[in-house]
């Protein structure tokens, strides 16, 4: 992972906490952006339609990364648009379950459309206050972030699996844009039923590129209206034959930014997601411990079997000031700290940042 460092320059400026926000921009994806945008200069509508010609390739991509169908895969700008037009075609009379301060732009959605609501809080009972509210009885689909985005709060995959064995016919919808490229992930084994997520985070893929992946089997569940040319890839004749994750792409796919997604992916794929997650572990397990010794975490946190490496720390702005003036990126978040590690991350920064805490603290 060393090596790995200086393909970030960023690294060299400060003890960079804060992929949470922000995903690394690495020097190879540069390089290759780079090149796209000079071949777009040089070729113009020639080079941008071989361009479009190479989506299918990407999807390809993106389904063996995630064990998922590339048929099944949708090219979206972002999460956000992607739930949004997903939602537009889920019968509102469905009783949702979601989780009280999930990300906003998962639990929004929801609200504004006004679907029947019900939450559980996200302590370290988690698991079990959503399957204690599912036997209650009458909801047809859970949306979850399987990592909180305040304070890096995990679900439990295997309990996912053993949801959705429980409660077959619950649809099970979750947002992966805090946990996508942390570890290796198969869609089709997993419980989820709809996966989706922006790859601009742990991913490193810049913005502008994410996904959603669907399972054959709630297709049903939904009656999509999203079209436009890119639905149809610019044939008239399919109109009335689009496919359900055509429907998330209405509008034409940028090569720059999907190309960057691929090549991320490659680049991941290339370290090995076993390696990045047995250094992201390494680093959660550090974290956790000294920031406990501190007494800087909520038991929620402490109290779990397994977390993230995002981490919420007790402090306020003198806090998170004292920390941007020793060059520590971090973000201020739910009234405490956020510090997210990621496999560029070194146990040596974990420990200088502790260090400063329990002089300052």
């Amino acid at each position: 992972m060393q090596k790995l460092r200086k393909k970030f320059p960023v690294l060299n400026q400060c003890i960079y906490a804060n992929t949470a926000a922000t995903g690394l921009l690495n020097e190879d994806l540069m390089e290759w952006r780079q090149g796209h945008d000079l071949d777009y200069l040089i070729g113009g509508s020639e080079m941008k339609m071989n361009g479009f010609l190479h989506m299918p390739e990407i999807k390809r991509t993106v389904g063996k990364f995630f064990s998922c169908r590339p048929e099944n895969v949708a090219l979206v700008p972002n999460f956000s648009l992607g739930i949004n037009l997903l939602l537009e075609g889920l019968s509102k009379n469905k009783n949702i379950l979601l989780v009280n301060n999930d990300y906003p732009s998962l639990n929004w959605p929801f609200e504004t459309r006004n679907f029947k609501r019900t939450y559980v809080d996200a302590d370290e009972n988690l698991e079990e206050n959503i399957r204690g509210q599912l036997r209650k009885g009458g909801f047809d689909v859970l949306a979850l972030s399987l990592v909180q985005w305040l304070n890096g709060l995990q679900i439990n995959m295997e309990f996912l699996k053993d949801l959705k064995k429980e409660f077959p016919d619950l649809v099970i919808i979750a947002d992966g844009t805090q946990y996508c490229g942390t570890q290796p992930f198969d869609f089709e084994a997993s419980g989820i039923d709809i996966l989706g997520a922006s790859a601009y985070k742990w991913l490193l893929a810049g913005y502008g590129n994410g996904f959603f992946l669907v399972k054959d089997t709630i297709k049903d569940h939904f009656e999509l209206n999203g079209i436009g040319n890119g639905s149809v890839d610019n044939d008239a004749s399919k109109r009335n034959n689009i496919g359900f994750c055509k429907h998330l792409e209405p509008g034409h796919l940028d090569s720059l930014n999907f190309g960057s997604l691929e090549f991320a992916i490659k680049f991941l794929d290339e370290i090995g997601l076993d390696n990045i997650q047995s250094q992201v572990k390494k680093l959660s397990h550090r974290a956790l411990t000294v920031f406990n010794e501190l007494n800087l975490l909520e038991d929620k946190i402490v109290n779990r079997e397994q977390h993230s490496t995002i981490f919420n720390i007790r402090g306020g702005d003198e806090l998170f000031h004292k920390l941007t003036k020793e060059n520590i990126v971090a973000s201020p978040r739910g009234g405490g700290i956020r510090l997210s590690f990621h496999f560029y991350n070194t146990v040596e920064e974990v420990d200088k940042i502790a260090a400063l805490l329990k002089q300052w603290t």
